[in-house]
């Protein structure tokens, strides 16, 4: 059975919504919605708390009825669970586009047709919002990946270059969720350097330390490897321990990845983070709820927002440590 967190909150403070002058609405505008919001990841999960802080806090300014749904970053779970959730009838969805356009048209149809509107996060189905106008609310995946690339080689100089090897992870086989980490292996592959794609473990998005023998012996085979790119932020999280695992030192293996979190954060104080490229996850949270709301109540069309893909370095990283022990970065 899955694991699902129904949270019903009445709102605390009301939005202004503008249509000519703009009127504080009363407190509770949505309280007659039920918006079922897909997590992603585990309950408590490192990265999918920070996404659910958001929707939560959503569900506090609008009076949404908020129920979250965690999928421990399983696809075929997240598949099955939209499945279920449409059969519920929910006012609206928030899903996670992991499993991809292909897995997921037959049930954004049968979500049209049914009349609930849904709104994609974190992982684009371009495929999808072009057929039923579904909104989106996350970063441009392979851009992000590409600038994270292109900012890595800039903060690296002379510790990476042409003729070097790096490492990056991901799930290669899902299209739609490995663009970013494409995008970091383009823009490293045009600097002449080599990289190893390495499939992640089953089971390790939930559970990184199911990735160590792999990474491991990965390593050890290529002990010239100087970058390793990681696909999260538990992942880049875990980088002291896969780097003590293998005997390397801060700074021997330049880490760089994606997202932030209390993990991050000790990962850079450990010297084992270069950069990383933060997603704001709390946005991806907050605004599809409030999207669905505005769809629902006053008839406005899907939110499309670029949640960015801002830089948090070794330099810089801690003007936001206290901002990711809140838990909203």
């Amino acid at each position: 059975m899955r694991k699902l967190a129904k949270i019903m909150l009445g709102a605390a403070s009301a939005f202004a919504l503008t249509a000519g002058a703009a009127t504080a609405q009363e407190d509770g505008w949505c309280s007659d919605q039920t918006i079922r919001v897909f997590s992603g990841g585990p309950a408590g999960g490192a990265f999918n708390s920070i996404i659910d802080r958001g929707a939560l806090q959503a569900a506090v300014d609008t009076g949404a009825n908020v129920e979250i749904v965690y999928s421990d970053w399983d696809f075929d779970k997240m598949v099955a669970q939209f499945r279920e959730a449409i059969s519920q009838r929910p006012d609206g969805i928030a899903m996670m586009g992991h499993p991809g356009d292909d897995a997921l048209m037959p049930l954004a149809a049968e979500a049209a047709e049914a009349g609930i509107p849904v709104m994609y996060m974190n992982v684009d189905v371009p495929e999808i919002r072009a057929r039923f106008g579904s909104g989106y609310v996350g970063a441009t995946l392979y851009n992000q990946g590409r600038a994270l690339g292109e900012e890595t080689l800039r903060l690296a100089g002379d510790r990476i270059g042409p003729g070097d090897k790096a490492v990056v992870m991901s799930r290669w086989e899902s299209e739609n969720r490995a663009q970013r980490e494409l995008g970091l292996v383009d823009a490293l592959e045009e600097a002449g350097i080599e990289v190893i794609r390495l499939q992640e473990a089953e089971g390790a998005s939930a559970d990184q330390m199911l990735q160590l023998p792999v990474l491991t012996s990965t390593l050890l085979s290529n002990p010239e490897v100087k970058l390793i790119g990681y696909p999260g932020g538990p992942w880049l999280s875990a980088a002291p321990v896969f780097m003590d695992a293998i005997g390397k030192e801060p700074g021997e293996i330049l880490g760089v990845g994606f997202d932030l979190g209390q993990g991050v954060m000790a990962a850079f104080e450990a010297g084992h983070v270069l950069v990383t490229s933060d997603q704001q996850p709390y946005q991806q949270g907050y605004l599809p709820v409030l999207s669905l709301c505005q769809q629902l109540v006053y008839k406005l069309g899907p939110l499309n927002v670029d949640t960015g893909a801002g830089f948090v370095t070794v330099d810089n990283y801690q003007d936001v440590v206290a901002l990711a022990e809140e838990g909203v970065r």
